[in-house]
């Protein structure tokens, strides 16, 4: 193998105990540190691979050095040629270098058709005694393809499923996919206006529902087919579309169960309301954005050329009835003047004392407006002391009007035009409304000025339109109690979020919540089954909680409508509305085992092991997965909540489509050209400009393309990456060296096939045989200490430490120092030497020992490679598994625990690193002499015993003398010193 950059062994550190925030400031730094050693080392694999392909080349073609231009022929374009689902053949020769095309062709249709992915039980037909691991999978947006943050999102959580499914237990990994309301219905329409001029309105309800679930048959499955790619180990038999019945019937359940019990309830309440997508959001779906002061701004629906002002305060004077003085107030949202119900001041403010109780007039509409005294929404330093009061149009002002039962005018319509309300601007766009008042204000002597105001804008997450505020009756369900219950089951120890940041999240979010508005004005999406109940003769008010009833479909809400009103003829009048999404995926880790029924997935695959997500929706979905589950089923709905970090560029900005850095994880499996990704961005909903600022961004980052990487190096990144930190500033260069090590694995695993012979046939047992060689001890150890932190690791989600501890094996153990030893052992002729020939069948024992495990524990990372190299490795006898999918994983082996041997072993090699340093200082490549001097007896014993092994470790070394201690230094050589007792000499 090539030699790498030694890697100087650090003193342990001395245990000090830290208090929590001294901790997890060490442990960050750590983290980084240990982030920029591994992007070192990708960045000389990198190189290295050039250095090796080069001398590859050479060695092929020694004119090729020689010349300027070399016509070279294109390489082969690999094609399948195994029929979906058979086993790959492996009986022609390993490939001589490593091609992730072919590597990962085939084997996971082989995989699915021999239902490798589904949980096995017990002869009892339950769940084995090792134990159930159940995820499941967080659905991804049925509208879209998937990005690289689903690929994160998939390294993790299948690492940890193979993982658990290598030691033994039950394991299901459930796939799905969500039915995202508000994105698919826009998505939708948006096509049928483009291909065929008409909107949803022109086909009704039911058919434009029928239009949507063939666009989604059309266009959904992409996902899983991008799953497929990164290797996620689906049980897909029990996939979920969050539309399907039995899904569906869980959401109306829900509904109905929370109605029934008062935790949903009817209210007409401000809400926030989205003029672009005509539906409400909730708070979470509302985006603030920040700005400094005056800025113009486009907003959704307008001209492009229309700009608005926002950030500034504007001021203006109301008359006061009856006298000569004016009272000034102050605005960032000055249209909303014309729904003004109060004018507030502090009761303690003498400025306004004689105005108590008085009356302003409004300029533009015939209507009295009292001045009212408020200690909480008023501030006597801020501004003028005196506030506007508009309760149905400001959030604050809600809770004032329902403080002094003030008047709810409502201005606004669906579509973001002011209605009758607004008298003489009825019928007007609000941001043009905006811009009039203050020309009328002016023209009347009302308007005072503007001054700068740093504020936050609220947007809506989907369409970027700013959001207004706006009264409306919709279901609401009533969160604290479920939120308690929700802090109390981490508090008491049921439910582990990690990392500890977003434990500190969970708290201060839950611990403030808010009612959760489930109302969404859209067609697509699971319709309230609530019916109003309309009374022969009587009249009511559709906001009348009471006159609702809730049933599974009109038949069942019939017969609780005549329970509720016996004796009363009614008809019933379905609410048109549909479900929030999250009110539905909120139920995803039961509704998927079959909640409400009692099914036999209840009993034992819920609750589910682990919930892995980004932490960024830890409030949108876990939160509510948690609150709902106990809230329904009495349990948690998973033990474990494990957030990831957030992917960002490689120069650590979040990824947008406007600055061409969103990465698709399909593009770094199988390489891209610059042109090509400038052609996806044409795919999207990006303007001309956006185009050209996303095409030089990809210019910047991407000169060359992205190189095809793979499916398992892209994992193995990713993993690597994962730290516990809130961000991953992905390098795909990084990625690209982990290919590297990839074609490390395959030419390791090549190598010593040969070395190994086609005859060869591994002992029954792994264990040692009580002649292993010193060398043969030292390396099991290493195999022994890797699945030790391995499995430490993964128990921990130290994905970074697991990776690290399996490429630590791969690299400086096996391939850098063990494959190199046994090179000459194996190569021997022990023709008549029963000694060698002991010698040789033990070392390839250990060496398969080796791979065997090494590829084991490589596995759940590197799913594919694995595979195709375990199928080249022949079975133990007695052990005929016939994937690496169902072998057992490496864990501590006592047996291997050769301690003292491995120091030996250390210290045999600490003078090879010395006499390598040596020679390098020396400038020396080849015909290397060098002398090894110690003190110590026993260790010139050792020295000399082992000879073989450092002659096998040092390129170019020709000869090696071990000194007696007594005996002169050698002349004209370069010294160096290991450790106190232990001298080496180069000559010069």
């Amino acid at each position: 193998m090539s030699d790498l950059k030694e890697q100087k062994p650090v003193a342990a550190e001395p245990v000090v105990d830290l208090d929590p925030a001294a901790a997890a400031k060490k442990a960050a730094k750590e983290a980084k540190n240990e982030e920029k050693r591994l992007a070192k080392l990708a960045k000389f694999l990198a190189k290295q691979a050039k250095i090796d392909e080069a001398k590859k080349t050479e060695t092929a073609n020694p004119e090729k050095k020689k010349k300027k231009v070399v016509k070279t022929e294109p390489a082969p374009v690999f094609v399948n040629k195994t029929p979906k689902g058979e086993k790959k053949d492996m009986s022609e020769p390993i490939a001589s270098a490593y091609d992730p095309k072919a590597v990962e062709s085939a084997w996971y249709d082989w995989w699915v058709k021999e239902g490798l992915f589904k949980p096995e039980f017990g002869p009892d037909g339950k769940p084995k005694p090792e134990g159930t691991f159940v995820i499941p999978a967080p659905p991804p947006n049925v509208t879209g393809s998937l990005h690289i943050g689903h690929a994160l999102t998939v390294a993790i959580q299948d690492s940890l499923i193979r993982w658990n499914r290598m030691l033994g237990k039950t394991v299901l990994f459930n796939p799905g996919t969500d039915h995202a309301g508000i994105s698919c219905q826009s998505v939708v329409e948006k096509m049928l206006w483009k291909e065929r001029g008409i909107t949803r309105h022109d086909l009704g309800r039911e058919k434009f529902i029928e239009e949507v679930f063939a666009w989604k048959d059309k266009f959904g499955d992409r996902i899983y087919t991008q799953f497929e790619r990164l290797g996620a180990s689906f049980d897909w038999d029990r996939a979920v579309f969050t539309m399907d019945p039995k899904p569906s019937l869980a959401v109306r359940e829900n509904f109905i169960r929370l109605h029934r019990d008062g935790i949903i309830y009817r209210a007409n309440r401000l809400i926030n309301w989205c003029v672009q997508l005509n539906t409400a959001l909730s708070n979470l779906e509302v985006e603030n954005k920040e700005i400094p002061g005056r800025t113009l701004m486009n907003v959704a629906g307008y001209d492009p050329k229309e700009k608005f002002e926002f950030g500034v305060l504007n001021e203006f004077a109301y008359e006061v009835e009856g006298t000569g003085e004016r009272i000034v107030v102050a605005t960032t949202r000055i249209e909303t003047m014309l729904g003004d119900t109060a004018i507030a001041v502090h009761p303690d403010d003498k400025r306004y004392t004689h105005l108590h109780g008085k009356f302003v007039v409004h300029p533009f509409i015939d209507r009295r407006i009292p001045i009212i005294t408020d200690d909480i929404a008023v501030d006597m330093e801020f501004g003028t002391g005196a506030v506007k009061i508009t309760p149905a149009h400001d959030f604050n002002d809600y809770e004032v009007g329902k403080r002094h039962d003030l008047e709810f005018i409502n201005l606004l319509n669906d579509d973001g035009t002011y209605n009758e309300n607004a008298g003489p601007y009825a019928g007007m766009k609000r941001f043009h409304i905006r811009n009039k008042i203050i020309e009328d204000l002016k023209a009347k002597g009302l308007f005072v000025g503007v001054k700068e105001n740093p504020m936050a804008i609220p947007i809506c997450s989907k369409s970027g339109d700013v959001i207004e505020p706006l009264m409306k009756p919709q279901w609401w369900v009533k969160c604290k109690g479920m939120a308690d219950k929700a802090m109390k089951a981490v508090t008491d120890g049921e439910l582990k979020i990690a990392p500890k940041v977003s434990e500190g999240d969970w708290f201060r979010w839950l611990g403030n919540i808010n009612d959760w508005c489930i109302s969404r004005q859209l067609w697509w999406g699971h319709r309230v089954p609530a019916y109003f109940v309309k009374i022969e003769g009587e009249t009511h008010d559709s906001i009348d909680d009471s006159m609702w009833v809730s049933g599974q479909d009109e038949e069942a809400a019939r017969v609780e409508a005549e329970r509720k009103f016996p004796g009363k003829k009614f008809t019933l009048e379905q609410d048109p509305d549909v479900l929030d999404t999250w009110f539905s995926s909120g139920l995803w880790p039961f509704s998927i085992q079959g909640w409400p029924e009692q099914t036999f997935e209840m009993e034992h695959f819920y609750p589910a092991s682990l919930l892995e997500t980004g932490w960024d929706i830890l409030f949108f979905w876990v939160a509510r997965m948690v609150m709902l589950g106990i809230q329904l089923t009495g349990k948690v709905p998973f033990a474990e909540v494990l957030c990831h970090a957030m992917i960002r560029d490689a120069h650590g900005r979040k990824m947008s489509k406007s600055l061409g850095n969103v990465i698709d994880p399909v593009d770094v499996i199988e390489g891209i050209s610059l042109e090509g990704l400038h052609k996806k961005l044409y795919e999207g909903n990006l303007d001309s400009r956006e185009i050209k600022k996303a095409e030089a961004g990809q210019k910047a980052d991407f000169p060359k393309g992205i190189p095809e990487c793979g499916t398992d190096a892209l994992r193995f990144a990713l993993c690597a990456y994962t730290t516990g930190g809130r961000d991953i500033n992905l390098d795909i260069l990084r990625v690209e060296g982990y290919r590297k090590f990839c074609n490390k694995l395959w030419n390791a695993t090549r190598f010593a096939l040969m070395k190994l012979g086609d005859d060869f046939k591994p002992f029954a047992s792994a264990d040692p045989t009580g002649k292993e060689s010193l060398a043969d001890k030292w390396i099991l150890s290493k195999l022994n200490k890797c699945a030790i932190e391995t499995n430490k690791a993964l128990e921990e989600r130290n994905f970074m430490g697991a990776t690290n501890a399996v490429h630590q094996f791969w690299l400086y153990d096996l391939c850098d120092v063990y494959i190199e030893i046994v090179k000459p052992i194996c190569d021997a002729d022990t023709t008549g030497d029963e000694a060698a020939a002991t010698r040789k069948i033990t070392a390839q024992n250990t060496l398969y020992t080796c791979l065997e495990a090494g590829l084991k524990l490589m596995h759940p990372f590197m799913p594919f490679v694995t595979e195709e190299l375990f199928q080249r490795l022949v079975r133990r006898p007695g052990q005929e598994i016939s994937t690496i999918v169902k072998a057992n994983y490496p864990v501590a082996n006592k047996a291997y625990e050769f301690t003292e041997a491995a120091k030996e072993f250390e210290a045999v090699y600490e003078t090879v690193k010395t006499i390598r340093s040596v020679s390098v200082a020396l400038k020396q490549k080849k015909d290397i002499v060098a002398y090894v001097q110690t003190t110590d007896a026993t260790k010139a014993k050792l020295f000399e015993s082992e000879k073989g092994a450092i002659i096998a470790l040092i390129k170019g070394l020709s000869e090696l003398t071990i000194l007696d201690n007594a005996a002169e230094t050698p002349a004209d050589s370069e010294a160096g010193a290991v450790g106190e007792s232990t001298t080496v000499y180069v000559r010069k």
